[in-house]
């Protein structure tokens, strides 16, 4: 009888929609040993391995330009390639062959091939990269054939102590489940993404495991998995998935054609509330954000925030801290309102705020600097409220800043950061990328190079 009651609960959980289950322990033996193996049947041939390659191309060594080394050493200083691969799990989220995977799998990478759990392959094409939440999207099938696909769960209704299976392709042995729980939420310093609100789970993750699914019992996307804690390289219990409503969020942007991600800007800086702070401001427990600043015309400023304000949640979901303010924030669509709940001089008000996106005013014109100059590797661009939202810079800033700095550039070892912004070049102001382009163009004996970082103004002085 007992199992029988057992079996009926277990096909009480596949048919009754989520909101009617009631989370409950185990009663008897037989319900431990229930199998997921019909959850992974429904899973797993949605869930793929992706193979990236790119290859590299290595310098001559300039000694075997010389006649008499090339009598000793014959062709051996000619230029060599080298194939640089990534290993990774994705998941398929459209019959028309659209897949979520991690954007670290498929970064730099100029060939992907995509492999499904029936053995069948296709070359991917990269529709989308979100670096600042480390998904990219790929587009697998010519859109004849309809693929199998998972649906996505709400993340934020997932809690902790839920079970969930983790499936990737695991130091590329081949499709692996593994089972656990949601051993955390929310969790952040991570150092993954910008938008750090990741679920934590003790489902073994590993090395290739980056890009695959976890899903709940009842087959649906809970997240992505992105990361993992480990001193040896392998699972030692700690994972973390990127929620699926931030991967919904991506997916959107891809599904519009859209090159990069649509989000709401804010238009305020934000600050943690540490217990220190929390002691200042009178507060029993440090919770929530404190309102730095608030950029003009922004539409935080449009609502009435102000500088001093504490941001305490987003449509009555509780913030604590700024990662997870940007998360809540971050997942809302543009072109609608969200309810933001401050806290001002010990009352509680609630304001709404636009969703709309930030005015990328002055236009960016990003440009790679090659002349020989200090700036040499480095990419600059106009600072606009859309650059300072996406370089999580302070809203009011404007100027020319560093975007990227290349690997072994001149700019990298003269110690140039990302997030710099050129204040002046041999004492002329820099105002725009242009400025910038024609002064690093000269060629003067000695460079006088005025920059601001973190609030800071650096002068320093390079040879010619």
């Amino acid at each position: 009888m007992k199992l029988t009651a057992a079996i009926l609960t277990l096909v009480a959980a596949l048919v009754l929609p989520a909101q009617a289950q009631e989370r409950r322990l185990p009663e008897s033996r037989e319900e431990i040993k229930l199998s997921f193996a019909a959850v992974v049947h429904h899973v797993t041939p949605a869930v793929v391995n992706i193979y990236a390659s790119r290859t590299e191309r290595r310098q001559r060594n300039p000694l075997f330009d010389d006649p008499f080394f090339r009598q000793f050493f014959g062709d051996r200083g000619r230029p060599r390639e080298r194939v640089q691969r990534s290993l990774g799990s994705g998941v398929i989220v459209g019959s028309d062959g659209l897949v979520v995977t991690n954007n670290h799998v498929v970064e730099g990478m100029t060939e992907v091939r995509v492999a499904l759990a029936d053995k069948r392959e296709f070359e991917a094409k990269i529709l989308l990269k979100d670096q600042r939440a480390d998904i990219a999207v790929l587009k697998i099938g010519d859109g004849s054939e309809k693929f199998p696909t998972l649906d996505f769960a709400d993340s934020d209704a997932v809690q902790v102590g839920d079970l969930v299976l983790a499936v990737g392709n695991p130091f590329g042995v081949g499709q692996t489940v593994t089972s656990g729980i949601v051993s955390a939420l929310a969790r952040t310093q991570i150092g993954v993404d910008d938008y750090q609100s990741f679920i934590q789970t003790d489902a073994a993750i590993n090395p290739g495991n980056s890009g695959g699914a976890l899903v709940d019992l009842d087959g649906k996307l809970v997240g992505i998995n992105t990361a993992i804690f480990s001193q040896s390289g392998g699972s030692v219990g700690i994972g973390f998935a990127i929620p699926s409503n931030m991967v919904r969020v991506v997916l959107s942007s891809a599904r519009s054609g859209a090159k990069s991600v649509v989000r709401p800007w804010f238009g305020a800086s934000l600050q943690t509330v540490t217990p220190e702070l929390a002691e200042g401001l009178g507060l029993k427990v440090p919770t929530g954000v404190l309102v730095a600043s608030v950029a003009p015309d922004s539409p935080a400023a449009k609502a009435g925030v102000e500088q001093g304000d504490l941001v305490v949640a987003v449509d009555g979901r509780p913030v604590d801290g700024v990662e997870g303010f940007n998360y809540r924030f971050a997942t809302r669509p543009v072109g609608g309102q969200a309810e933001v709940t401050l806290s001002r001089g010990g009352a509680e008000r609630k304001v709404r705020v636009e969703l709309s996106r930030a005015p990328e005013v002055p236009a960016r014109e990003d440009r790679l600097l090659r002349s020989d100059s200090p700036f040499q590797g480095a990419t600059v661009g106009n600072l606009s409220p859309a650059l300072a939202d996406e370089m999580s810079l302070d809203q009011a800033l404007r100027g020319v800043v560093v975007m990227e700095i290349a690997d072994g550039s001149i700019a990298q070892q003269l110690g140039f950061q990302k997030g710099d912004i050129v204040r002046a070049v041999n004492d002329a102001k820099v105002g725009n990328v242009r400025d910038l382009v024609r002064i690093s163009s000269s060629r003067p004996r000695v460079w006088k190079v005025t920059i601001e970082r973190d609030g800071h103004t650096i002068t320093s002085v390079f040879g010619g």
